[in-house]
C-alpha cells in the first residue's frame, strides 16, 4: 500500500477582528497632537513648573537646591541657577519676562536677572519655609508670598519691605494675584480655608475680603481669566468658587483618586487651527494617582485624561499653546510639544546661529506643470483650512443581493434570493417590481420544484395577511393554475397548497363573523347617536 507523502492541506487564514473605531472630538485631537518627548531625569521631585509670559515662552522648574531654565524651542536647559541653600519651593516670572522669584525651604525668597543668569536680591521676612511666590499680572515692583508660618506677605521688591496679612491657623501652600486687579490676590492653606485679599485696605482685619471652606488642606488656587472665578484644589477635588456672588460653590469636579497637587490655566487654540474650540481656558490639575486632567469649566466637564507613570506634582502650560510641561514625584519631567509652522521655523533659525551659517532657508519646491505626472494629483491628500466650503462624497449604498439580481435584470434569482431571505416586506417589494416589468408569471412558470416550494410556503404563511393580501392572494390563483400538473406530481407540494387552502378558509370564517359582529353593532350605534 503506497502512502503519498506529498499530500497537502489548505489553512484557512486566521480572521483579524475588526474593531470599532471611535470618533474623537475637536479638542480630543488637539490634546492627542502633543507628542511626548522622553522624559529628561532632574534631581528630585519637581515643585513647581512656570512659563515666562514672554516670547519665546521658557519655562523654569524648581527642584533639589536649584532652579532650572528650558528652552521652550529645543526643550533643552539654557541655564542653572543654584543659590539656595534648601530646597527650592516654588517660581514665578515677572510680566515681562526679565526677572524669575523663587521660594525655598530656608525661608527666603530669591530674585534672579534671566538674561543675567545671576541673582539680583533676597527677600528675608518669613520665618519658616516659603510654598508660593508670584507676581501681580502687571506690576513689576510688587510681590506676593506665604509659607509655613500661616503668613501671607505683600512685598515692596526694591525696598524689601512687607507688609503681613494673617488670617490662616495652619501652612500656607498656595495663592496666586488677580488677573484684573494687581492689589488683590487669593491663598490657600492646610486650614482648608481659601481665603481673598486687597492690599489696598489699611488694616489686616479690613485686608481680608472674603473666606471660603474648601474642606480639605488646601493644595493650589488659581484665578481663571476673567477674575471672577477661582479654582482650589484639596484633597482628591478641584472647586470652582464664585468670587463676585459673594464666595457660592458653582462646582465641584471628584475625578482623581488621590490628593490634587497642581493646577493650571491653559489657553487653546491659539494657532487659529482648534476649530470650535479656539480661544477658550481650560483647567488642568495633577495629582498622586499619576494623572492630568483636563476640565472644562464653561461646561462642567472632563475633556481629556492622560496617564502617567509616575505620582505628578506639577504643572505648566505655555501661553502660546505650544507645550505642556508635568513634573514628577521622582523628578522625571514630562514635555509635551506640539508641532506648529511657527516652532519648525524657530527651531531651524536657532539650530543655523548655534551652526554659525545663520537661518536655514527651505529650498524652493518645484512649480508644478502641466507635464509633470503629479499636476493631474494635486490637491488629494490636502486638508480643508477654516472657512473651506467641504464637499463630501454620498456614502456608497450597499444592495441586497435581490437588488444586485434584479439591476442585472436576472428576474428569477432575485425572485428566489428574496424568497430565501424570509423577509416578506422584500419578497412583495420584489414581486411588485416584477409585475411592473411584467415577469412575475414567467418567472413562476420557470421555478424548479425546491423553488416552487419556497413560494408555496411563503404563499401559505402571509397570503391571509391584510397587508400583503392584494398582491398574494391574486399571485397564489395564478401559480396554482400554471404550475397544477407540478404541483399534482409532488405530495410536499400538495401539502403546502392544502395548508394554503386552510388558511384562506380560515381567514374567511373569521371575516363572516366579523360581518355578522359589525351588523349586529351598527343599529346600536345609529340609536346611541340619535340621542
Amino acid at each position: 500500500m503506497a502512502i503519498n507523502d506529498k499530500q497537502t492541506f489548505t489553512i484557512k487564514p486566521k480572521l483579524k477582528p475588526t474593531t470599532k473605531k471611535s470618533s474623537s472630538t475637536p479638542e480630543q485631537k488637539y490634546w492627542k497632537s502633543f507628542k511626548s518627548k522622553e522624559p529628561q531625569p532632574l534631581i528630585s521631585s519637581i515643585t513647581s513648573l512656570a512659563f515666562s509670559p514672554t516670547s519665546p515662552h521658557d519655562f523654569a522648574a524648581t527642584h533639589s537646591a536649584t532652579v532650572t531654565i528650558f528652552s521652550s524651542q529645543t526643550l533643552q536647559p539654557k541655564s542653572t541657577i543654584s543659590a539656595f541653600k534648601d530646597t527650592a519651593t516654588s517660581a514665578c516670572f515677572r510680566s515681562d519676562g526679565l526677572l524669575l522669584a523663587a521660594g525655598s525651604l530656608s525661608s527666603l525668597i530669591q530674585i534672579f536677572d534671566v538674561k543675567k543668569r545671576a541673582p539680583l536680591r533676597q527677600l528675608s521676612g518669613h520665618t519658616r519655609p516659603v510654598h508660593f511666590v508670584t507676581y501681580p499680572r502687571a506690576d513689576k515692583m510688587h510681590l506676593f508670598s506665604g509659607g509655613d508660618d500661616s503668613v501671607v506677605k505683600y512685598w515692596e521688591v526694591w525696598s524689601g519691605t512687607h507688609r503681613s496679612f494673617t488670617g490662616h491657623k495652619d501652612y500656607v501652600r498656595c495663592g496666586d494675584g488677580s488677573p484684573v486687579n494687581d492689589h488683590m490676590f487669593v491663598s490657600g492653606s492646610y486650614d482648608h480655608t481659601v481665603k481673598f485679599w486687597d492690599v489696598r485696605e489699611s488694616s489686616n482685619s479690613s485686608a481680608l475680603v472674603l473666606s471660603v471652606d474648601h474642606g480639605a488642606p488646601v493644595e493650589d488656587v488659581v484665578y481663571l481669566p476673567s477674575g471672577g472665578l477661582v479654582a482650589s484644589a484639596g484633597g482628591n477635588s478641584v472647586k470652582i468658587w464664585d468670587v463676585i456672588g459673594g464666595g457660592k460653590l458653582l462646582h465641584s469636579m471628584e475625578c482623581h483618586n488621590k490628593t490634587v497637587t497642581k493646577l493650571c490655566v491653559a489657553k487653546i487654540g491659539d494657532d487659529g487651527r482648534s476649530g470650535d474650540f479656539g480661544n477658550q481656558f481650560r483647567i488642568m490639575s495633577v495629582s498622586l494617582d499619576g494623572y492630568l486632567k483636563v476640565f472644562d469649566y464653561s461646561r462642567l466637564k472632563v475633556t481629556s485624561s492622560i496617564r502617567y507613570p509616575k505620582s505628578l506634582m506639577s504643572v505648566a502650560f505655555s501661553p502660546d499653546g505650544s507645550t505642556r510641561v508635568v513634573g514628577s514625584s521622582n523628578g522625571d519631567l514630562y514635555v509635551g510639544k506640539r508641532k506648529t509652522s511657527e516652532n519648525v521655523e524657530s527651531v531651524k533659525s536657532e539650530w543655523g546661529k548655534y551652526v554659525g551659517f545663520g537661518a536655514i532657508d527651505e529650498p524652493e519646491k518645484r512649480v508644478l506643470r502641466p507635464s509633470y505626472f503629479r499636476y493631474f494629483h494635486r490637491g488629494q491628500s490636502e486638508k480643508p483650512s477654516k472657512g473651506d466650503y467641504i464637499i463630501t462624497r454620498p456614502k456608497k449604498v450597499k444592495l441586497a443581493e435581490h437588488d444586485k439580481l434584479l439591476k442585472k435584470f436576472h428576474h428569477k434569482e432575485a425572485l428566489v434570493a428574496a424568497l430565501m431571505a424570509k423577509n416578506p416586506e422584500n419578497v412583495v417589494a420584489v414581486m411588485e417590481e416584477l409585475v411592473s416589468r411584467k415577469k412575475l408569471l414567467k418567472c413562476v412558470s420557470n421555478l424548479g420544484t425546491d423553488e416552487l416550494g419556497l413560494l408555496l410556503s411563503f404563499l401559505q404563511r402571509y397570503s391571509t395577511m391584510p397587508r400583503y393580501a392584494n398582491v398574494l392572494i391574486v399571485l397564489a390563483k395564478k401559480v396554482v393554475e400554471n404550475r397544477v400538473e407540478d404541483i399534482s406530481g409532488s405530495e410536499e407540494l400538495k401539502g403546502y397548497v392544502r395548508n394554503l387552502k386552510r388558511s384562506v378558509a380560515e381567514e374567511i370564517r373569521i371575516q363572516e363573523s366579523l360581518q355578522e359582529i359589525q351588523g349586529m353593532i351598527s343599529p346600536l350605534l345609529k340609536i346611541a347617536g340619535r340621542r
